[in-house]
């Protein structure tokens, strides 16, 4: 499908489908996951009302797939001549952009209401920021404007268990801190990891990814700088008290092996070793947090 055709496509009667996959429900449930565990580990939790608590992810869960929605109507220009992105509902016809904008705004601003008055203020202030990074810092400013835009405008997914942490205490700490960081080092490997193979996709749509500005060695060396930060980095809950030893070790062993994938993209010139590292990064950080909640039971 070419990009004219895409975006002069007759709009069509949108399903409930359509405004499901504006939601982006595979980020979001990385999102609700990891801000699950922030709330998880808390002092605090057990005292917690389950319903709040289910409150809390829902408003987590809607808020990340609000920003998503607006993303897509913001991006369904790029939308249209990326493989990648072709066929979602803006791209297809299937969702008028209009709508799409009206629906993230809507939910964006229930779920941060909600997240207020139900639970606390201070997790839907992080609720509302984290949203507005994403939509005005990263889609709108950083990620057409320079290569770094995944190193910054990553902040925005760090935000969940600095949400799910501050929905039962109410505050901001060194260790929600720590949870932060760990995602935003992840987000950059695990994104060029992802344009390696991608490029061509980028590059037709104009987006300046690391890889093609300034070329597929040097970015898997940016990327074993970040893959070698996250080691002491995963460490942080243990040394802050906030998990034990079980955990200590299943982050070294876990990082350790992020880096060993990482060598491996260095010494591929294929693309088959960035395929196996974008996978393995996923699994990296649903691992890390689920050690994380185990060794808190």
């Amino acid at each position: 499908m070419s990009e004219n055709t895409a975006l002069l496509m007759s709009p069509t009667e949108a399903r409930v489908s359509d405004y499901v996959a504006l939601l982006k429900p595979r980020v979001m449930s990385l999102v609700v996951f990891t801000g699950f565990a922030g709330m998880w580990v808390a002092p605090g939790f057990s005292g917690m009302h389950p319903l709040l608590a289910v409150v809390a992810m829902i408003c987590l869960a809607i808020n990340a797939g609000a920003a998503g929605a607006i993303n897509m109507w913001y991006d369904r220009d790029i939308d249209a001549v990326m493989k990648r992105t072709q066929n979602r509902p803006i791209p297809m016809g299937h969702v008028e952009p209009t709508e799409a904008l009206s629906f993230g705004i809507i939910l964006s601003v229930l779920s941060v209401m909600t997240m207020g008055v139900a639970v606390n203020w201070m997790a839907a202030g992080l609720l509302a920021f984290a949203n507005l990074f994403y939509v005005l810092v990263y889609t709108m400013w950083l990620k057409r404007l320079t290569p770094q835009n995944i190193v910054i405008g990553g902040a925005a997914g760090a935000f969940p268990p600095m949400i799910g942490w501050a929905a039962v205490t109410g505050e901001i700490t060194l260790a929600s801190l720590s949870l932060f960081a760990l995602i935003f080092f992840w987000t950059p490997p695990h994104f060029w990891a992802l344009s390696l193979f991608a490029n061509s996709d980028y590059q037709r749509a104009n987006i300046p990814m690391l890889p093609c500005v300034i070329g597929a060695e040097k970015t898997k060396w940016h990327m074993m700088a970040y893959s070698l930060l996250l080691l002491p980095l995963s460490l942080l809950p243990y040394l802050l008290n906030i998990a034990g030893i079980g955990y200590g070790i299943t982050a070294f062993i876990l990082s350790v092996f992020f880096i060993f994938t990482n060598m491996r993209v260095i010494l591929d010139r294929g693309e088959k070793s960035a395929r196996l590292m974008f996978g393995y990064s996923v699994f990296y950080l649903f691992a890390l947090f689920l050690a994380l909640m185990i060794d808190k039971v």
